[in-house]
C-alpha cells in the first residue's frame, strides 16, 4: 500500500510540475523539482529493490537540485551527479540483464549519434563545457545502449534520456530547440527515469512486479 501511495504521489507532483511548465509558472517548476526523484527513491525503497536502484533515484534528486541554479559550477556539479547515476544503472544492467544478439548492430547506431551530435554541438558550448559534456554524453550513450539488456520498457527510458540531455545540450549551444523547452526535456526526463525503476524492478523481482523474463537471469552475454 505506502509503495502504491508514493507512486501515485509521484504521479501527482510529476503533473504539477509539467502542468506549471505548460502555464508559464517557473517558480512552481522549481519548487516541485526536488521532490520528483526523492519519492520516486522512496518507492524503490519501499519496494525492496535493490540499492544500486535507489542510489541512481537519489543522484537523480542530486542532479535535479543543483541544476536548479543556473551558474556553470552547480551545472558540472548536477551533470557528475547524474553521471553516478549512470554508473548506478550500468551495473544495474549488467546484473540482471543479458545482450540479446539482434540489438548488438544498434550499438553502431548508438555510436554514430553520439559523434554525430558532439561533432555538431562542439563549435556552439562553451569553451569549459565542450569536455565535460562530451565525456558525460559517452556515459550517458554507453547507459542507454546497454539498457537494452532489460527489454522494452529500460531501452524505451534509456533512449528518452538522451532526448531529454540532448535537449539540454542543444539548449547550451543556443540551438533552437521544441517549445515550450523546460516542458519537453522534463516530460521525457520523469517518464525516462520511470521507465528505468519499473524495468529494473521487474528484472530483479521485486515483490509486485511481473516476474523478469528468463533470458535475464542471471546475466550472460556482452
Amino acid at each position: 500500500m505506502a509503495a502504491r501511495v508514493l507512486l501515485a504521489a509521484f504521479g501527482l507532483v510529476v503533473a504539477v510540475d509539467l502542468g506549471s511548465l505548460l502555464a508559464g509558472y517557473p517558480e512552481i517548476h522549481l519548487a516541485v523539482k526536488p521532490l520528483l526523484l526523492s519519492v520516486l527513491a522512496a518507492h524503490v525503497a519501499v519496494r525492496g529493490g535493490p540499492p544500486l536502484l535507489i542510489a541512481a533515484a537519489v543522484f537523480g534528486w542530486g542532479g535535479d537540485t543543483l541544476l536548479r541554479f543556473e551558474d556553470d559550477t552547480a551545472f558540472l556539479l548536477g551533470m557528475g551527479s547524474f553521471a553516478v547515476g549512470h554508473l548506478c544503472y550500468l551495473a544495474l544492467f549488467a546484473r540482471y540483464g543479458s545482450t540479446p544478439r539482434r540489438v548488438i548492430p544498434l550499438g553502431a547506431a548508438y555510436a554514430a549519434a553520439l559523434v554525430l551530435l558532439v561533432v555538431l554541438l562542439w563549435p556552439d558550448l562553451p569553451a569549459g563545457l565542450r569536455l565535460p559534456v562530451a565525456a558525460y554524453s559517452l556515459l550517458l550513450t554507453a547507459m542507454a545502449f546497454r539498457s537494452l539488456r532489460l527489454g522494452a520498457a529500460t531501452a524505451a527510458g534509456g533512449l528518452l534520456f538522451l532526448l531529454s540531455d540532448a535537449l539540454i545540450a542543444m539548449d547550451i549551444a543556443a540551438w533552437n530547440t521544441p517549445v515550450p523547452h523546460d516542458f519537453w526535456v522534463m516530460s521525457t526526463y520523469l517518464a525516462a527515469q520511470y521507465l528505468l525503476v519499473r524495468g529494473v524492478l521487474g528484472a530483479a523481482g521485486t515483490p509486485g512486479s511481473e516476474a523478469a523474463p528468463d533470458r535475464l537471469r542471471p546475466a550472460v552475454g556482452a
